[in-house]
């Protein structure tokens, strides 16, 4: 059977357990760089901060300014069972949409103690089957999320949330909390590796794509057309529009940072190729075959089989490249997913 891309099972690949990072590197930074040329089909390998050596002056950056929050709360049923709530969005006055764990014994009317000033009560469930919660606090729901709650860790890493994962699952840049899950290829950027980018004539543009846990869910059907894609709300202002239409203007090319700066830019530029301010809601879903309008270069982490971050990846590099990249991945031993190695894909 050909595999091209246009069915879900041809996004597996041969995974050792080993090779998931399951702790950042030692230092922010000195992750390796798989170069991939989708020009040329060569691959080669660098280390992250060979990065500035390949973007030249008058290109632009486009990093993802969404900051993660504590969104992991354990706590107890009425029982004294454990029981896990996993915040995503505010929907006001207290209430949040949630995932919760035990799902089948979390139904309406139940409560999950976390603290004794803080506990959750269940008030429904969603046509989705997450929950509608309601957070009950003696001190601002802020500061009780801060105080008991827990770096959201995807599931993939193995244990609990250690005091490091609070600054080194966020990126330098952060600024704008509202993510379960980290933007991960900026989590390879350093201060003095932005500096020198920008020092040399790199422009930075910042939009914000707030990242929710369905980033994490495999496509379960055979053809990805049938996966319904979860929904995130992002923003361009008016400056990043403003630099990203100086640069193609000049003849620059766009680098997103990870794919969530890829949604936001696909989503936000217009018919006529210009961005403009927005804020609004995404459910794109980029699989091969994709025309990109608005990125040109793109920095990524390594990602999960069958998920649609894989397929975005095949959409830009192409099929038959984004899987020999993934098969030299683990047969160099890169480490792979959220803490561990990048790519960027070069080419046009």
């Amino acid at each position: 059977m050909t595999r091209d891309g246009s069915r879900t099972s041809h996004y597996d690949f041969e995974l050792p357990l080993g090779r998931i990072a399951q702790f950042p590197s030692g230092q922010r930074g000195e992750s390796r760089l798989m170069v991939v040329d989708r020009s040329t089909g060569d691959i080669t390998h660098r280390q992250f901060a060979d990065l500035e050596q390949l973007i030249p002056a008058g290109d632009a950056i486009v990093v993802n300014t969404t900051r993660v929050f504590r969104a992991r709360l354990l706590g107890l049923r009425d029982n004294g069972t454990p029981a896990e709530i996993l915040l995503l969005r505010s929907l006001g006055d207290s209430t949040w949409e949630a995932m919760v764990h035990p799902g089948g014994k979390l139904k309406p009317g139940r409560v999950v103690t976390i603290a004794e000033d803080f506990e959750v009560e269940i008030l429904s469930t969603t046509e989705r089957r997450t929950r509608v919660v309601r957070l009950n606090s003696h001190v601002p729901i802020d500061e009780a999320i801060q105080k008991y709650g827990h770096v959201p860790l995807p599931p993939y890493i193995a244990r609990a949330d250690e005091a490091d994962d609070a600054e080194r699952y966020q990126t330098v840049y952060a600024r704008e909390s509202g993510s379960v899950a980290a933007p991960t290829a900026g989590l390879h950027f350093t201060p003095e590796l932005l500096d020198r980018l920008s020092a040399k004539g790199v422009k930075r543009a910042d939009v914000v794509l707030h990242v929710g846990a369905g980033t994490f869910k495999p496509v379960d059907t055979e053809h990805p057309a049938d996966h319904v894609m979860h929904e995130e709300s992002y923003v361009v202002p008016a400056r990043t529009a403003e630099i990203l239409n100086e640069t193609r203007a000049a003849g620059g090319k766009i680098w997103a940072v990870g794919t969530t700066s890829v949604r936001t830019l696909e989503s936000a530029v217009g018919e006529d190729g210009l961005f403009r301010e927005v804020s609004a809601d995404t459910r794109i879903f980029i699989r091969p075959p994709y025309e990109f309008r608005a990125v040109d270069r793109l920095i990524t982490n390594f990602h999960l089989p069958r998920s649609t971050l894989i397929m975005l990846v095949a959409a830009f590099a192409g099929y038959e490249l984004t899987m020999r990249a993934y098969d030299e991945a683990v047969a160099e031993r890169y480490r792979l997913y959220s803490y561990g190695d990048a790519m960027v894909v070069l080419g046009d």
